[in-house]
């Protein structure tokens, strides 16, 4: 091969090899992320709550159904779904299928944009432009996704609020609608948390920092939120390329603190668009997040497969 051809041929065979590698290797390569929040009265033992966001289920996607499924033997005490689940108009009986044996447990929900609308082809430089114009897909079953979660018992918290017993401790929840569609009415939901709840918990999400600072300045303990995909494509040493949303880039997933009140945990999500089938550095994943007292160190566990 002539010098002149050698470089440009390393590159587009690296590039392919890249493409290979987030298309087929690491958009399924599930993960279980695990965080310790400390945000419980002095003394109590610990809570477990597993966190599930972003699911864009196809169909044909039995692994990740399985792998979902099996997450029930992390035996946690609180299950939350904060949204995306749909990628098709078929998909909610499988949505409702990995979630088969958590729905059993106490749970809650809020829904988002790819609960209502079907995904369609987009420009992926459109999420480098911050107010581009969405158009939505056709409407989805939404509406028989929400009521099989209801029917086994569920909590549905979108625009709405909802009080939980979970382990003989008292959780106050509140949730909004999907703020990356304008659907979120904080207002209706609005005032000071209830002061006598061992857990105040808020979710959305999409993280937006508007949202997220009523939640604050409401007295909520922890936020649990989506969307972000973690950036879904990540640029070692850098991070994500995107957000798709008004949080920065260094908050697009996991753990972290909003203020010095509210912890944030931001799920990286199981899923993709299926019209965008790649993830790279970022691949997906669930999250067993450990509540403990707030006097306990804060730490962060190994991911497992």
């Amino acid at each position: 091969m002539r010098p002149a051809l050698a470089v440009p041929t390393a590159l587009v065979g690296a590039g392919l090899a890249t493409v290979g590698y987030a298309t087929l290797v690491e958009r399924v390569h599930w993960t279980l992320r695990r965080f310790t929040v400390p945000v419980l009265p002095a003394g109590q033992r610990p809570l477990t709550v597993l966190h599930l966001s972003d699911l864009h289920m196809t169909a044909a996607q039995t692994s990740k159904r399985d792998w979902v499924a099996a997450l029930d033997a992390l035996d946690p005490d609180l299950v939350v779904n904060t949204g995306d689940n749909l990628a098709g108009h078929d998909t909610v009986p499988i949505v409702l299928a990995a979630q088969e044996p958590l729905l059993d447990r106490p749970g809650l929900f809020c829904l988002a944009s790819n609960d209502y609308y079907a995904p369609r082809p987009k420009n992926p430089l459109k999420y480098f432009k911050t107010n581009h114009k969405r158009v939505h897909g056709d409407e989805l079953p939404w509406r028989d996704l929400r009521d099989g979660m209801l029917a086994r018992g569920w909590a549905d918290v979108t625009n709405g609020t909802a009080t939980v017993e979970v382990d003989g401790r008292t959780i106050a929840v509140r949730g909004v609608d999907d703020p990356h569609l304008q659907r979120d009415d904080y207002d209706s939901v609005a005032g000071p948390t209830d002061a006598g709840a061992d857990l105040r918990l808020g979710l959305v999400h999409s993280p937006e920092p508007r949202v997220l600072d009523r939640f604050s300045a409401d007295g909520h303990d922890l936020l649990l939120s989506g969307h972000t995909h973690g950036g879904q494509l990540r640029v070692p040493f850098y991070g994500a390329l995107v957000t798709n949303c008004g949080i920065s880039r260094d908050k697009a997933r996991w753990l972290h603190r909003w203020t010095d009140d509210t912890w944030l945990h931001v799920s990286a999500g199981m899923g993709t668009s299926p019209y965008a089938p790649y993830r790279f550095c970022c691949p997906p994943e669930a999250t067993l997040l450990t509540l403990v007292a707030r006097d306990t160190a804060v730490g962060a566990d190994e991911a497992v497969r």
